[in-house]
C-alpha cells in the first residue's frame, strides 16, 4: 500500500484543514505568472507585444505538463512533490524580488518566471493527484467546492489585494522598489504556507522505491496518445477547441493592459490601484457568478442546445472592450460596469469549452488522461492567441484590435455545426439505426 493510498484509507485530519491551503498556493503561483507579471511589466514600461509574447511562452508550462505528469508517478509520495514545489515557488518569488534590482532586470525576471511557471505546473499535477489519492469519491465531490473557492480566492487576493497594495506603494517607493517589496512578502507567505502544508497534508514526506518504471509509463502514455488521436472527428474537435479560445486569449491578454495604458496612447489611463478594484474585485465576482449560472444554464438546456449561446457569450468581452476603446469613458464606475459585463460573459461562456472536452472529447477507455490532453490542447490554443496578441494590437491600435477580436469569434460559431456534440449524434444514430444503443458522441 502506498503512502498516499494509506492516507485515503486512514485519514488523520479533516480535508478542511489542508484543501484550502493547498489550492490557495496553487492559485497564487498560477496568477503571479499569468496575470500579475503582465500588469507589473506594463507599469515598468515594457511594450504590449513583448508582454504578450513572453507571458504567452511562460504559459506553455501548464499546456505541456501532461508530457511529464505520468513520470511523477515514479515517486510514491505526492506530498513530497507538493511541498518541495511550494518551497521552490517561495524561493523563486524571493529571486524575482532580487531580479528587479539588477541592471539586466527584464531578462532576469523572465528567467525566474520560467522557474515559477514550471514549478507551479509540476505542483498542479502532484496537487490534484494528492487530492484524488487521499479522498474517496464522495469526499472528492464534497470538497470540490472548497478547491474552486480557494483557487479563485487566490485570484481575489492577487489582483484585489496584492495589486492594490502595489498600486499604493508605487507612488512613494517607485515601481521597482514597490514590486520588490511585494515579491518578498509573497515569498514569505508561500514559505509559511508550504511549512504548514508539510505538516497538514495527508501522506508522508519520505518516498520509497516505486514498482513503476519509466519504460512502462512511456508505453502507457504512447497508448493513451494514439487512442486519443484515433477518436472519430478528433481533428475537427481540436480545431474547434483552438478556435473557441482564439479571441479570448487575445482579449484577456490585452484588455487589462488597455485599462492601464495612458489616454494619450489610446488606453483608459487607470492607476494600478483602480485596476485592482475594477478587475480584481468586480471582475472576479462577475466571472464566478457567470461561471455558476453558465453551468446551470447548460445543465438545463443540454450542451448541444446551449453551445450557440455559450459561444455568443464568449464574444461579450470582445464587444465590451471595443465599446470601451471607442467611447473612452473616464468615469471609473462606468468602466467598472463594463468590466462586470465583460467578465460575466467570459465566465458564462467558458463553461462551454470545459463541458465540451469533458462530454465530447474525453469519454472512452482513458477518460481522465484524454480530458487532460483535451485541456492541454485548449491551453495551447489560448497560449498561441495570447502570444500573437501584442503584435496584432501594436500594429492595429486598441480600437481596431478589439474589433478584430469580434471577428475572431465567428469561426468557432460556424464550426460548431460540424463537430460532434453530446445529444445531437446520439439522436441521429438512434434515428438511422434503431437497434443501436451505443452513444457516438
Amino acid at each position: 500500500m502506498t503512502n498516499d493510498t494509506a492516507a485515503a484509507v486512514t485519514p488523520k485530519r479533516s480535508p478542511i484543514s489542508w484543501v484550502p491551503s493547498l489550492y490557495f498556493v496553487q492559485g497564487m503561483q498560477f496568477f503571479v505568472v499569468m496575470l500579475i507579471a503582465g500588469l507589473m511589466l506594463k507599469n515598468m514600461g515594457v511594450p504590449n507585444d513583448q508582454i504578450a509574447r513572453w507571458t504567452g511562452v511562460l504559459g506553455l508550462a501548464w499546456a505541456i505538463k501532461p508530457l511529464w505528469s505520468p513520470f511523477l508517478e515514479l515517486a510514491r509520495s505526492k506530498k513530497l512533490i507538493v511541498v518541495v514545489m511550494q518551497f521552490i515557488g517561495a524561493a523563486s518569488l524571493a529571486l524575482l524580488a532580487l531580479a528587479l534590482q539588477t541592471p539586466f532586470w527584464f531578462a532576469a525576471v523572465i528567467a525566474v518566471l520560467f522557474l515559477v511557471a514550471y514549478a507551479s505546473a509540476t505542483h498542479d499535477i502532484a496537487c490534484d493527484g494528492l487530492y484524488m489519492a487521499s479522498l474517496d469519491h464522495q469526499r472528492q465531490a464534497a470538497y470540490a467546492g472548497w478547491q474552486g473557492a480557494f483557487f479563485n480566492g487566490a485570484r481575489f487576493f492577487m489582483i484585489g489585494c496584492v495589486l492594490k497594495i502595489a498600486g499604493l506603494l508605487e507612488g512613494p517607493m517607485g515601481v521597482f522598489n514597490a514590486w520588490t517589496a511585494i515579491f518578498f512578502g509573497l515569498a514569505l507567505l508561500v514559505a509559511c504556507l508550504a511549512g504548514y502544508n508539510a505538516y497538514a497534508l495527508p501522506g508522508q514526506l519520505s518516498t520509497e522505491h516505486s514498482d513503476l518504471t519509466a519504460a512502462g509509463i512511456w508505453a502507457t502514455t504512447r497508448e493513451i496518445v494514439i487512442d486519443f488521436l484515433r477518436k472519430p472527428g478528433i481533428w475537427m474537435a481540436v480545431l474547434f477547441i483552438v478556435l473557441f479560445r482564439f479571441a479570448e486569449g487575445q482579449v484577456q491578454t490585452i484588455g487589462p493592459l488597455f485599462l492601464l495604458e495612458a489616454r494619450d496612447k489610446g488606453g483608459l489611463g487607470l492607476t494600478t490601484s483602480q485596476v485592482a478594484d475594477v478587475y480584481g474585485w468586480v471582475g472576479t465576482v462577475a466571472f464566478l457568478v457567470g461561471s455558476v449560472l453558465g453551468g446551470y444554464f447548460t445543465a438545463w438546456l443540454t450542451l448541444r442546445r446551449a453551445m450557440p449561446v455559450l459561444i455568443v457569450m464568449m464574444a461579450v468581452p470582445n464587444v465590451t472592450f471595443y465599446y470601451l476603446a471607442a467611447a473612452m469613458p473616464q468615469d471609473t464606475w462606468h468602466i467598472g460596469a463594463a468590466v462586470l459585463v465583460e467578465m460575466f460573459g467570459y465566465g458564462f461562456g467558458f463553461v462551454g469549452m470545459i463541458l465540451y472536452i469533458m462530454q465530447a472529447v474525453a469519454p472512452g477507455k482513458f477518460q481522465t488522461a484524454h480530458y487532460a490532453l483535451g485541456t492541454g490542447v485548449m491551453q495551447l490554443g489560448f497560449i498561441f492567441s495570447k502570444t500573437i496578441s501584442g503584435d496584432i494590437q501594436v500594429a492595429m491600435g486598441y480600437e481596431r484590435f478589439f474589433l478584430w477580436t469580434i471577428a475572431c469569434g465567428v469561426p468557432a460559431l460556424v464550426l460548431m455545426f460540424f463537430v460532434r456534440l453530446p445529444g445531437r449524434d446520439e439522436t441521429a444514430a438512434a434515428t438511422s439505426h434503431p437497434d443501436t444503443t451505443e452513444a457516438t458522441a
